[in-house]
């Protein structure tokens, strides 16, 4: 098997098997502004031998839409603000860094040493509100897509346009979990999917009734493509094959819990 596909089988008792493949995509150039990014992957599908199906979901990295979509910053031309002075000292940042961060942000959940985790506009929890000056040229910084689910509902239609295909589309993001060591792919924006897959009044084995179980499907999805993206090698999309999804309007912002829910806060 190629080391950038995953073929996954899964043998269920008294309902058959089903297979799960994902695919990574290579051949995907350096992503600048206002590149077609739904034309560069479906012409990456095509010269690697994948035909698209009805029934695939595509997984893109944010980094390519961030980028596809300008949202890259220049170092040189942020000025910071006193604040971002003072806080670049306590935290050991640049402060043109901690300008964009501030900017970037609604409210700053947590401070530690150098780490700073934030609330930013879309309601989204991260590291640094998104900013990330990986794979990225120097003296730049990403930053995260104004409105994820928007921009996988743009990449979504366009993908139809060249396919013919209905495809969901799931913007995936790297992030690292309370409690939990090291970091998996999140489902920052999705389109053309229900993200969550909702088991309460059904039974379990046993028969007693679920009232809590609420599965995020989108995120568990978004983990799996991220085992064949690998950003230093540039594969940025990957394409998930023969998953039951649920169809429906929906986004990734239905996954974020509200604040008055919130259990660490």
């Amino acid at each position: 098997m190629k080391k950038d596909s995953l073929l996954i089988n899964f043998n269920i008792p008294f309902s058959g098997s089903f297979l799960i493949q994902i695919f990574g995509l290579k051949g995907i150039p350096l992503i600048k502004r206002g590149v077609d990014l739904g034309e560069l992957i479906f012409k990456a599908a095509q010269a690697q031998g994948l035909k698209l199906r009805q029934g695939d979901i595509l997984v893109v990295a944010q980094k390519v839409v961030s980028k596809a979509e300008g949202r890259v910053v220049k170092l040189d031309q942020v000025q910071p603000s006193p604040l971002a002075v003072n806080l670049s000292k306590r935290w050991g940042k640049d402060p043109r860094l901690v300008e964009v961060i501030l900017g970037e942000c609604r409210e700053i959940v947590k401070m530690k040493g150098s780490h700073i985790i934030t609330r930013v506009k879309t309601g989204h929890v991260c590291a640094n509100a998104g900013v990330d000056a990986s794979n990225v040229e120097e003296g730049y910084v990403t930053l995260l897509p104004k409105n994820p689910d928007a921009s996988a509902e743009r990449l979504r239609l366009r993908l139809r346009e060249l396919t013919g295909l209905d495809l969901p589309v799931i913007i995936s993001d790297t992030c690292g979990r309370p409690f939990r060591k090291g970091q998996v792919n999140l489902a920052l924006g999705a389109a053309g999917l229900k993200p969550l897959r909702d088991h309460r009044g059904s039974r379990d084995l046993f028969g007693r009734r679920l009232s809590v179980t609420v599965i995020a499907v989108a995120d568990e999805l978004a983990a799996a493509a991220e085992l064949v993206m690998k950003k230093a090698e540039g594969i940025p999309v990957a394409v998930i094959r023969g998953f039951d999804y649920e169809r429906g309007v929906g986004g990734a912002s239905e996954l974020i819990r509200p604040p008055s829910r919130d259990l660490f806060a």
